[in-house]
């Protein structure tokens, strides 16, 4: 065998990285110049050639004699060996294989040369009568793509080509799996031709596992739409997986998609903890919708305080425990008209949601205020309270009451006091969209009530005065602030003036460095009043029992760190809600194919005209009549619907 000091014949040929190549001249500074096919040919294009210096090692010697040219040496081999597809054919017709067949047949007929090893050389000797450099890799790849024998690569590895007989066992195997991968690569391409058709049999339902990832975005390939020719999106594979009923429409990948769990945090919750608690004299409201089974929040007057109580799941989810970062890693409880995925376990609500047992444990906001409903003072405590639940129906009835009464008066006064302050009080028709046990989905209309703007006043206080609180004590703490919008001048009326505010709004921040939120007219303010829902209340309460207890805070960096990973996963859920809640609009518009509604026209600008749709509560863009003004209403009907895309258009309904 050659090495790097010895003079290879010009042409003569070698393996390099698994290709035929041929020596073009004597080796310099230990590296041999080679001629290889970079680029076989095509039917518009040549095939191209590169030359190359490599080292001894990196390649081996097939034939130490030249071959005619390079080009022969390959054509030779295109013509006479056996493709790899015919390595598991034992009843192949090419000559070449039956040569190597018989070669086979002869070794293995005898013990001893059944069970030995036998060089290259040897093996063309036999089968071939003579070994010809131009015939070498056709002769490589008889021997390498038939099943009769099996090169030896530890022998390879220090430049040998060395080649033994299959046992006859292990040549049935490989046959018997080779058949198998045949079979289902025939029916691989049975199925995509019924995918192309959308005429999927039950049994297709195994080769669209990768088009479901793909949908759910779990994955940015599909080896199916790849070989179907079809768009590799999340958007196409949904599309598909609707055509071909491999999917209903009441299939919603959006949370999944968003990277979200679809179901509750599963770790439970320690029961509170034994420690002193201020019992708070009489009876304080827990005020929601009729819907609500997580009341986190209740709201007192008690003749010279505001309070407000909300529940402490802080006192045993310790910060950075294993609770504690899943609850980071989600942001908030996920709320679907399928159900709700809870930032902290489902089992926890009887021991820290309000009014569910006799007495509530809370963290509690002590309220002082002035006579224009200023914050003077705000105190923080671990309580014990007397909860009452209602609906917004039920408290609205109550709202002149001598337990409500005052409360109303003092959310009346700050609106007031907000307004003042730069708030921008932006009121857009909500809905509550739900399903039944069969995901047929209802949409109704979110009734505003007294009673629930007053509920928010109430949690905007709770924020404020635990704002003052936590800057006035230097704790670290999640604060949220807004840029002040720029308004216009002029504003239209009813609801174009609305969707003409909400384009002004800047987003949100939330931070460590408390600063004015324009958006609601507070100097500072935070959340604390949903620890159940949304972690940076959790790790606002946190702060706070620390400070109470006189145990270490959580640091500034450390927080600002918490801070962000947490709002990411409640961004990330705000916008699986909206993408979900558009998903069951759209299936409702399928369900209901006769539907018709009222749209408000909202805005001129942009390209069509923006339409608000309130019995959905969705915005739409159509083409109207120039004498439809702002704020004009039509009537009107779904035309074309997109579910996978998210799109509806929607003509006049008496076209």
């Amino acid at each position: 065998m050659a090495d790097n000091t010895t003079t290879l014949d010009t042409n003569a040929v070698v393996i390099y990285k698994s290709a035929a190549a041929v020596i073009t001249g004597k080796a310099e500074n230990g590296k041999f110049p080679i001629r290889y096919q970079s680029t076989p040919a095509t039917a518009t294009k040549p095939a191209v050639y590169s030359q190359q210096s490599v080292r001894f090692k990196d390649f081996t010697v097939l034939s130490s004699s030249g071959a005619s040219s390079l080009e022969k040496l390959l054509d030779w081999a295109a013509q006479n060996a056996p493709s790899e597809e015919e390595m598991y054919d034992k009843e192949c017709s090419n000559a070449l294989t039956l040569q190597v067949k018989e070669c086979y047949e002869l070794l293995s007929s005898d013990e001893e040369t059944a069970a030995a090893s036998h060089s290259f050389e040897d093996l063309v000797s036999l089968f071939r009568g003579e070994v010809k450099a131009d015939e070498s890799w056709g002769n490589y790849l008889a021997l390498k793509n038939t099943v009769f024998f099996k090169q030896d690569l530890k022998a390879l590895m220090d430049g040998k080509l060395v080649f033994c007989p299959r046992p006859q066992a292990e040549i049935d195997e490989l046959v018997r799996k080779a058949d198998a991968k045949g079979q289902e690569a025939q029916k691989r391409e049975e199925f995509l031709v019924r995918l192309k058709e959308r005429k999927l049999l039950p049994e297709d339902s195994i080769y669209m596992t990768d088009v479901e990832n793909l949908a759910y975005g779990k994955t940015d390939k599909s080896r199916t739409l790849h070989d179907a020719h079809i768009k590799e999106t999340p958007e196409s594979a949904h599309k598909i997986l609707l055509e071909t009923g491999i999917w209903d429409i009441t299939r919603n990948p959006y949370p999944i998609r968003w990277g979200l769990s679809t179901k509750s945090a599963t770790e439970g919750l320690a029961s509170p903890p034994d420690e002193e608690r201020l019992s708070v004299d009489g009876i304080s409201y827990a005020i929601d919708n009729e819907y609500s089974t997580d009341p986190d929040d209740a709201v007192a007057w008690d003749g010279s305080f505001l309070w407000v109580h909300i529940a402490d799941p802080a006192s045993t989810v310790a910060p950075d425990s294993s609770i504690d970062r899943s609850a980071r890693a989600r942001g908030a409880t996920l709320y679907l008209p399928e159900g709700a995925a809870r930032m902290l376990a489902e089992d926890c609500l009887e021991d820290y949601a309000l009014g569910l047992t006799e007495k509530s444990r809370a963290l509690s906001f002590r309220i002082k205020l002035d006579s224009d409903g200023n914050i003077v003072d705000c105190s923080v405590f671990k309580t014990l309270v007397n909860v009452k639940r209602l609906t917004y129906k039920q408290a609205d009835t109550m709202k002149d009451s001598g337990d409500l009464k005052k409360l109303f008066e003092i959310a009346r006064k700050n609106v007031e006091r907000r307004v003042k302050s730069g708030a921008v009080m932006i009121d857009i028709p909500q809905v509550h969209i739900s399903l039944d046990e069969n995901k047929h989905v209802t949409i109704e209309p979110d009734e505003r009530t007294e009673s629930s703007e007053m509920i928010r006043e109430m949690m905007l206080l709770a924020g404020e005065g635990a704002a003052h609180f936590a800057f006035k004590n230097r704790i670290p703490f999640p604060f949220i602030s807004q840029d002040a919008p720029t308004l216009p001048q002029e504003l239209p009326d009813g609801l174009a003036g609305q969707f003409r505010l909400r384009r002004c709004m800047h987003k949100r921040s939330v931070g460590i460095t408390p600063s004015m939120h324009c958006g609601l007219g507070l100097a500072m303010y935070t959340q604390v009043t949903s620890p159940l829902r949304r972690y940076s209340d959790l790790i606002a309460h946190q702060q706070l029992r620390a400070f109470l207890d006189g145990r270490k805070l959580i640091e500034k960096d450390e927080m600002l760190m918490r801070i962000s990973e947490g709002d990411a996963g409640f961004q990330a859920a705000h916008k699986a809600e909206r993408k979900t809640d558009m998903h069951w609009t759209l299936v409702y518009l399928l369900q209901n194919p006769g539907w018709t509604g009222e749209a408000i026209l909202v805005d001129r600008g942009g390209k069509q005209p923006q339409l608000f749709i309130p019995s959905l509560g969705l915005e739409t863009y159509m083409g109207v009549e120039d004498s439809l003004p702002l704020n004009g209403k039509i009537r009107i009907k779904a035309d074309k619907i997109n579910l996978s895309e998210q799109t509806v258009e929607f003509i006049r309904a008496d076209e």
